[in-house]
């Protein structure tokens, strides 16, 4: 006759007090209270003392006449424009030198970290000079040097260092052609913008075309040619509709074209620099990350050394590569705000700086330029993140 199964013994349920879970769930609570109660004392005593001392809040204040003027400004500007308008034209300053130098120490710094392993003595010692050099100096001392000491010290305009009567670079900044557009120019932008979305499908076909054929276009030189022949002949059929002004001397000074600012200049190749000397040590070791086996496969196949570097190298180093460099360019938009050492009018310089001077309103001012910087920065972060997970390895 079978016994009966017997019972597993029934879980004594512990006291709430001793429940890990709901005893954590309730320190939780309690520290969020906290928060939120110190957070509610500081709000309280700000708005008091602001109350006491007649300093009204609010962002009523960017509707107001700023009455100062800017030495850059990329949008229409004059002294009657508004405090919001401050605000805009410090954010554009400060996009404009940010983009401009992550674009430049990328270029930079890849150079340097790859000329960094060349086998060529000379280039090799040149490359860790430069690295030692820039990335062990004070950015502020760097902006100092291109600012007072090389830009500062250039001829009057008069004794403009010149390029082809075109190009003009004295004390007072670099003064370019500026373009100038007539009707049928935004064709020739719609025929580029065209070339290069077939470009990009003509590339994503070749390599679909590639994974079940094995033979691959020389999609590379086929997307340039395209990119640059069909906005060529757009151009030339509609008449050239581009011309140029070109920068003249009258009195004392250069009218016409487009003036780059000195101070501009100087902050954008500083950071470039001082920037390009991380990213180089960062390329090096990705390259050096990746496996010897893989350069002497490439060799058993006689690949040439270029090919071997863009086709096997640094595919695989770029994955070593994008996570610190996601911190570099983060530094760099930080460190952008060193522009008010040296009077560029970037955010920090005009709108926490000058507009913040004139109104008083150092809560508003504040809260809004680190919320820029935040946001900026949590951008690049994201489009870097999916960029390394787009060139991550995907396995099977």
């Amino acid at each position: 006759m079978t016994q009966p199964a017997s019972r597993p013994p029934a879980t004594v349920k512990p006291p709430f007090w001793r429940d890990p879970a709901k005893r954590a769930l309730i320190f939780q609570l309690l520290m969020l209270a906290g928060v939120f109660g110190v957070l509610a004392i500081i709000v309280s005593n700000t708005l008091t003392n602001l109350e006491s001392r007649g300093i009204t809040t609010g962002f009523a204040f960017l509707d107001n006449t700023a009455g100062f003027g800017i030495l850059q400004s990329l949008i229409d500007y004059s002294e009657q424009s508004t405090y919001g308008d401050t605000f805009i034209v410090g954010l554009l300053n400060t996009l404009l030198v940010s983009a401009l130098g992550v674009i430049a120490a990328t270029v930079i710094g890849f150079i340097m970290g790859i000329a960094r392993l060349s086998p060529n003595w000379l280039i090799s010692r040149l490359a860790a000079v430069y690295i030692e050099v820039f990335r062990n100096i004070p950015l502020l001392l760097q902006i100092f040097f291109w600012y007072f000491a090389v830009l500062r010290t250039l001829p009057s305009p008069r004794g403009s260092l010149s390029l082809g009567e075109a190009f003009f670079l004295n004390v007072r900044g670099l003064f370019v052609p500026a373009p100038i557009t007539s009707s049928g120019f935004s064709v020739v932008i719609a025929v580029f913008v065209l070339a290069v979305v077939a470009s990009g499908i003509f590339s994503y076909w070749n390599r679909q075309r590639q994974a079940r054929t094995g033979q691959r276009l020389p999609a590379g030189w086929i997307s340039l040619g395209l990119i640059i022949v069909a906005p060529l002949l757009a151009y030339f059929a509609m008449g050239m509709p581009l011309s140029w002004e070109l920068p003249e001397l009258k009195g004392f000074n250069f009218r016409g074209g487009i003036t780059v600012v000195p101070e501009f200049l100087a902050l954008w190749v500083a950071l470039s620099v001082y920037t390009a000397a991380f990213i180089a040590e960062i390329v090096r070791s990705g390259i050096e990350a990746v496996p010897h086996g893989q350069t002497e496969a490439s060799r058993a196949l006689s690949l040439t050394g270029g090919m071997t570097l863009r086709l096997v190298v640094v595919p695989q180093a770029l994955r070593v590569i994008i996570p610190p460099l996601t911190s570099q360019y983060l530094n760099l938009i930080k460190n952008s705000s060193l522009a008010t050492a040296i009077g560029y009018p970037d955010l920090v310089s005009v709108f926490a700086g000058t507009t913040l001077n004139q109104t008083g309103q150092a809560i508003e001012v504040i809260a809004m330029t680190m919320l820029v910087y935040l946001t900026i920065s949590l951008l690049v972060s994201m489009f870097m993140n999916w960029f390394n997970a787009r060139m991550a390895l995907v396995e099977r």
